[in-house]
């Protein structure tokens, strides 16, 4: 099994695991001013890529969880009562422009149409986010950054970015990591052995093989990482894996039953190759 001492020098990156030229692609989108959309299966590093991206370009990063009830005045800010005063309060948004931060839109498209039309302006060569019930412009800085991620292939069909606004980005395709290398991550993470992780990642890319069958999101390295700390704390690996991978996956019984026995072939499988 590849160990993190063992994998190449240009892919590690401080904690992060590169998994093709996104940290250079990111870099090159941030030298140029320019906005970036993460796309690729949850639990597969968008999230944490953009914070290592964070500490590499010394920029700190705001994120915001997108979600159905998420408005623009929740992004830019609001008016409200202090102390009998009523007085502007900044957004995240607004906060993360004028500090030159890399502000993170975690799932874009679960938020509404209309509240991502403020980002139109902070997209383009105007880089200015305007506030118009407070009647301010702010102009972005240089180190002002905006990231936007989503998971393209498990997205609702009533859901979806359009395309007109996908454009306005630098997108970089993200995927699983190859399975040696994701094997290295979940050992590091959690400290259980090489064969236990490989097991746990053959196990996952089973189940993935499987999706195209039974249509569920795959499991990520995150629940990988999970079960390995299960495992860890004295855990049997077929609980572990039940509790952490299986579960949360699927509720229905057919389904849950066809991926157990997946998942006990997959790890017996694992248990008997030589390594």
């Amino acid at each position: 099994m590849t160990t993190y001492e063992q994998l190449p020098e240009e892919q590690m990156t401080g904690r992060y695991l590169a998994n093709g030229d996104e940290v250079q692609l990111f870099e090159r989108a941030f030298q140029r001013r320019l906005p970036v959309m993460l796309t690729g299966p949850t639990g597969c590093g968008k999230t944490r890529l953009v914070e290592h991206m964070g500490t590499q370009l010394r920029r700190p990063v705001v994120t915001i969880s997108c979600h159905d009830d998420l408005t623009s005045a929740d992004l830019v800010g609001r008016f409200m009562v202090t102390g009998g005063d009523v007085a502007w309060t900044d957004g995240p948004l607004t906060r993360a422009v004028k500090a030159g931060a890399i502000c993170y839109l975690d799932e874009v498209v679960e938020a509404r149409h209309d509240s991502l039309a403020v980002l139109h302006s902070l997209t383009d060569h105007r880089r200015t986010l305007y506030l118009d019930r407070a009647d301010e412009v702010v102009a972005a800085p240089e180190t002002f950054m905006l990231v936007c991620s989503y998971n393209p292939a498990y997205r609702s069909s009533l859901k979806e970015l359009k395309p007109s606004f996908r454009q306005r980005f630098v997108t970089l395709p993200m995927r699983y990591l190859p399975a040696d290398q994701e094997a290295a991550v979940v050992a590091a993470e959690t400290g259980v052995d090489g064969a236990t992780a490989d097991r746990l990642v053959r196990c996952a890319n089973a189940i993935r093989t499987a999706d195209e069958a039974f249509h569920f999101e795959p499991p990520s390295t995150r629940v990988l990482v999970t079960a390995a700390h299960m495992i860890a704390a004295g855990a049997a690996e077929f609980d572990a894996a039940e509790a952490c991978i299986l579960a949360p996956l699927s509720g229905d019984g057919a389904v849950a039953e066809g991926l157990r026995e997946i998942t006990a072939a997959s790890l017996a499988d694992a248990a008997n190759t030589p390594r």
